[in-house]
């Protein structure tokens, strides 16, 4: 969660100095690259029935249509308050495991997931003066990247990791082209520190995908999503820090919100696994 905090850092900035299309495009081209290449050292297969099963297909529309709308978040709106509403994403995940993969999802935690989207709610503040619709891309992405965690749940188990990565950062490529040719702004070369943005992005964001897979598919979805919070306190300062943000009450009480009901879950979660 420390590292998707820094790549989203790094691709804002880049953003302030090149089209967020190109710098999306740059940085999928870049983390696919990577992955092809541990894949190819595995001997994983790109093209196998596995990588053609449905729930690929199905992750990696969720996986454009989250990159897509989240990177526009990052690039139009605070930075602090974009991270803020999607850490409601381990909110969905827990509901979708529950109505998809049947997991015991109890009334405390049903509970829980309640405040913590009354939490995004106040966050996003709709009726209030400062309500703007561009929030609402954060929530579109968030929705995106549950899809996506409960589709890499629901993939083959022979599907590696290193394979998800670079279907992933493909999808961040294409979501970068759409939003290209919606600019429509011409090519602009990136200088030496757009560069080096980019590619601390990409080396970030290769290491904190493959963790996420890799929790996601190897522990109970209910009792790791609930880590995801840890962002909130990585973004959040992030934004003060290098763009000047500010962190006003109803970000402060929709945090508390979503924090608390993380918390419940992850009690409820250890709960379980000590009293099964």
């Amino acid at each position: 969660m420390g590292t998707f905090a820094l790549e989203d850092t790094f691709i804002k900035a880049a953003s302030r100095r090149m089209p967020i299309g190109q710098v999306l495009m740059l940085f999928g081209l870049g983390g696919a690259i990577v992955f092809a290449v541990v894949a190819v050292r595995k001997r994983n297969p790109f093209l196998g029935p596995a990588v053609r099963s449905n729930s690929m297909r199905l992750r990696m529309v969720f996986e454009i249509s989250g990159r897509l709308f989240y990177s526009m978040a990052v690039a139009l709106t605070p930075l602090s308050a974009t991270t803020v509403i999607l850490q409601a994403t381990p909110l969905v995940v827990v509901a979708g495991a529950a109505i998809l993969f049947r997991e015991r999802v109890g009334f405390r935690r049903w509970a829980a997931v309640l405040v913590g989207l009354a939490g995004v709610i106040v966050v996003v503040g709709p009726g209030r003066e400062s309500f703007s619709l561009l929030s609402l891309l954060a929530v579109l992405g968030m929705l995106g990247f549950a899809g996506r965690d409960l589709a890499s749940r629901a993939a083959p188990p022979s599907i590696g990791t290193a394979i998800l990565g670079f279907y992933g950062f493909v999808s961040v490529f294409i979501a970068g082209g759409m939003i290209g040719i919606w600019q429509g702004r011409s090519f602009v070369w990136p200088s030496a520190m757009t560069a080096g943005l980019i590619v601390a992005a990409i080396g970030v964001g290769v290491g904190a995908y493959a963790c996420l897979m890799k929790a996601m598919r190897t522990g109970q979805v209910s009792a790791v999503t609930p880590f995801r919070y840890s962002r909130l306190l990585f973004g959040i300062g992030l934004g003060i820090v290098y763009f000047q943000e500010s962190f006003t009450l109803p970000m402060v009480v929709g945090s508390v919100l979503i924090v608390a009901s993380g918390l419940m879950i992850m009690a409820q979660s250890r709960r379980r696994l000590l009293c099964p």
